[in-house]
């Protein structure tokens, strides 16, 4: 019997997990996931996703892959698990793919969003989606920051201790705001992200928004290579995994 390499696209919401990485002592999404994989294929997986998320850190489309033995047709493996996983986790696709493909090392770039909600008021039911700042932001500067952050720049400055990265350089093609409704979107795609990398960036542009920081200190930031040079880390619940090319 040969092996099959099945892709799955999730959509998840991270709220209530240990971020993605199986862990011991914690409900993670990988773990939650590949246990319904087995109980459908009678075998061991080991699920590869493009990258991990964070604890409370959602995804619309986070791409994954496992080897099986197993001739289940990928339509029935996504109706399958569909049934079996929990209400906060869907599987949005399912096919399958050549043996040397490969969720984390074949991609090509990703795409992260933040959310950000700017009312004065909080919103009950967005507590878990965004990141409530009652404050008004300048948009305008803090497009001005973002763009300083485009190209092939060392993120040092942009990147939390523990990370596993020892090459700090990455290339960034979109760092763009916009609105909807009462909320500041920021999107960022490059070809990898450092870790807590897009966090890091958001919580420092939120403080040019609030006018501590401007453009020209964005630059020097950047230029610094030192994490304390740059600002607080954005919470969790603001972020989503948006997409990933290969």
């Amino acid at each position: 019997m040969g092996t099959n390499n099945i892709k799955l696209i999730l959509s998840y919401d991270g709220s209530l997990y240990h971020g993605w990485q199986r862990q011991d002592n914690g409900v993670t999404i990988q773990g939650v996931v590949e246990k319904k994989i087995e109980a459908m294929t009678g075998e061991p997986v080991t699920l590869i996703a493009s990258g991990r998320t964070d604890a409370g850190v959602h995804a619309l489309n986070q791409v994954c892959n496992f080897t099986t033995q197993s001739r289940i047709d990928p339509k029935a493996i996504k109706a399958g698990l569909n049934s079996m996983l929990p209400d906060d986790i869907v599987v949005t696709g399912a096919q399958y793919v050549p043996m040397e493909f490969h969720a984390r090392y074949s991609v090509k770039s990703k795409v992260y969003e933040y959310r950000i909600l700017n009312t004065n008021d909080p919103d009950v039911f967005l507590r878990n989606y965004t990141w409530h700042i009652r404050r008004a932001l300048d948009k305008d500067e803090m497009t001005r920051c973002l763009s300083v952050l485009t190209g092939t720049h060392d993120f040092s400055s942009f990147k939390s201790a523990g990370s596993g990265n020892t090459n700090p350089v990455r290339s960034v093609s979109r760092a763009e705001l916009y609105c909807l409704d009462n909320q500041v979107r920021i999107i960022m795609e490059a070809d990898g992200f450092l870790r807590h990398m897009v966090r890091n960036i958001v919580g420092t542009v939120v403080e040019a928004g609030m006018g501590r920081r401007d453009a020209l200190n964005i630059k020097r930031i950047l230029e610094a290579r030192d994490r304390r040079r740059a600002g607080r880390k954005a919470p969790a619940q603001g972020l989503f995994l948006a997409s990933v090319m290969y």
